[in-house]
């Protein structure tokens, strides 16, 4: 999908109430079901809080709850990015030798 019609959408998305834009994810989920080349993925903190809002949607919880509850789920996941990147930061950095420690040069005197 090219940017434009990218931010297009996400403009008319962000104009809309929570209820219509649920519709509006409800009809793309069944046009990808129908006629996606290939399903969307999701990172599988991304599915865990997709199933979390389908659930509270499908128990006709308020929107306001849903809303706060998602939003809060957001954050969780944020700071579970940067403790995932600072983590992987750290055994970066303990894996990789530093220029002093490298391998010494076997020296060797010159022919003559």
């Amino acid at each position: 999908m090219n940017e434009i019609l990218l931010e297009r959408l996400h403009r008319k998305l962000a104009a809309l109430p929570d209820e219509r834009a649920y519709q509006v994810l409800d009809y793309v989920e069944f046009l990808e079901s129908k006629y996606a080349e290939r399903p969307a993925g999701a990172p599988a903190f991304q599915k865990v809080a997709e199933t979390l809002e389908d659930t509270m949607r499908a128990g006709r919880v308020p929107m306001t709850m849903i809303r706060g509850t998602m939003d809060a789920v957001a954050k969780a996941g944020k700071f579970l990015e940067r403790v995932a990147a600072a983590g992987k930061a750290a055994v970066e950095e303990a894996t990789h030798k530093p220029a002093d420690q490298a391998p010494p040069v076997e020296e060797r005197e010159p022919p003559g």
